[in-house]
């Protein structure tokens, strides 16, 4: 029998904004929340750029009912339930706010409605910011803020009681999909009678609504094993699921995001997914960087940790359907594993991944070990 997802029981209304940066790369925040949000109603994103289409579309060629507007006002004018929230969509490298950006924050606390952020900057440590919180009766959430010194965990051992299939999903370059494939592997598992479970490790997939997982990018290098271990046991004690899928951050191989190398040492996954653009000629955030290639990514995870590449995942910026399927074809005859595309291709084919890795998975019954 199938898994049905936890859904929240009310769903806030809200709205993203992502000024200038739906339709790049740094909109990646949005772009999530637009294809998947527990916690949130979505009910427009705000981007004069893009005004006038739905995002769905502008994002998948899929409609969501999510209209792009070009501004604040425009988005409070839309008919239906009034948003309670506004969340800021984007995730710039450096992490810092515009002046425009906090303008623009300002004007939604004054039409009373709560932020909900995860950049670097926290919101609540601003004086500014506390005092119109105040003034105006609203909240912020700093979803990257970690817990306090005092309350971080070093590794410790306790994933090996976490006794079921742990899938990491890794990268060739930053936000390059995993956390979307990552999603959409979790249900198709639990659609298909799987049953599983998603740690997030970034801020999307914690705004999102995900019930297990840490922004691991903002805490101290030396509790990050210990976060993702703990993360990855809580899930398993609290669900005992057959399956744990970890979103990955970065790339192991990524001069600067090395958050990759702390989700292999704290999940120790028996099995990983990589992600890649195969269009993708260098870094995102760093154009002197070409990307690297998916053998030579495998390569490195396999020897930095004791774990195999099961599948490869497509990220398809750039490319049409042929284009799409022709890589499919040739990543699968140069490396000999699974590949496919998790946002344009079946979801089954994901599914197929991880029960051709662990054959138990198949015959397991009510999704668990």
């Amino acid at each position: 029998m199938p898994f049905a997802p936890k859904l929240a029981a009310v769903q806030t209304a809200a709205v993203v904004y992502c000024e200038g940066n739906f339709a790049g790369l740094d909109g990646k925040t949005a772009h999530g929340l637009v294809r998947f949000c527990e916690a949130f109603k979505i009910r427009a994103i705000v981007d004069s750029q893009s005004a006038g289409i739905d995002a769905g579309l502008l994002l998948d060629g899929i409609s969501k009912a999510i209209p792009i507007v070009a501004d604040l006002g425009k988005a409070l004018a839309l008919p239906g339930s009034p948003p309670t929230t506004f969340i800021y969509g984007m995730a710039p490298a450096d992490g810092l706010y515009g002046k425009d950006d906090r303008r623009v924050l300002m004007q939604a606390m004054a039409a009373g409605l709560n932020l909900v952020s995860g950049m670097r900057e926290y919101l609540n440590d601003d004086p500014e910011f506390a005092l119109a919180a105040m003034r105006h009766g609203v909240s912020i959430r700093d979803v990257r803020r970690p817990p306090a010194l005092k309350d971080l965990r070093l590794f410790n051992g306790s994933i090996a009681t976490a006794r079921c299939i742990r899938i990491a999903v890794l990268g060739t370059d930053g936000a390059i999909g995993k956390r979307t494939t990552a999603t959409i592997l979790v249900q198709a598992l639990n659609a298909s009678g799987i049953h599983a479970v998603l740690v997030s490790t970034g801020q999307t997939g914690l705004i999102q609504g995900g019930r297990y997982g840490i922004p691991l990018d903002a805490i101290p290098s030396q509790f990050c094993s210990g976060e993702v271990e703990a993360a990855v046991v809580e899930a398993f004690c609290t669900e005992h699921p057959a399956v744990i899928v970890v979103e990955g951050q970065g790339a192991l191989s990524h001069p600067a995001y090395l958050s990759s190398s702390f989700i292999l040492r704290g999940s120790q996954p028996q099995a990983v997914l990589l992600q890649h653009a195969p269009a993708r000629r260098q870094l995102s955030d760093f154009p002197f960087m070409p990307m690297p290639t998916p053998a030579s990514e495998i390569r490195l995870i396999e020897s930095f940790a004791a774990t195999r590449v099961i599948g490869l995942t497509l990220n398809h910026e750039g490319m049409n359907d042929a284009q799409i399927s022709a890589a499919i074809a040739l990543y699968a005859a140069e490396l000999a594993i699974p590949v496919t595309d998790a946002v344009s291709r079946d979801p089954a084919a994901l599914v197929a991944m991880v029960v051709r890795a662990f054959p138990e998975l198949g015959s397991s019954k009510n999704g668990q070990l």
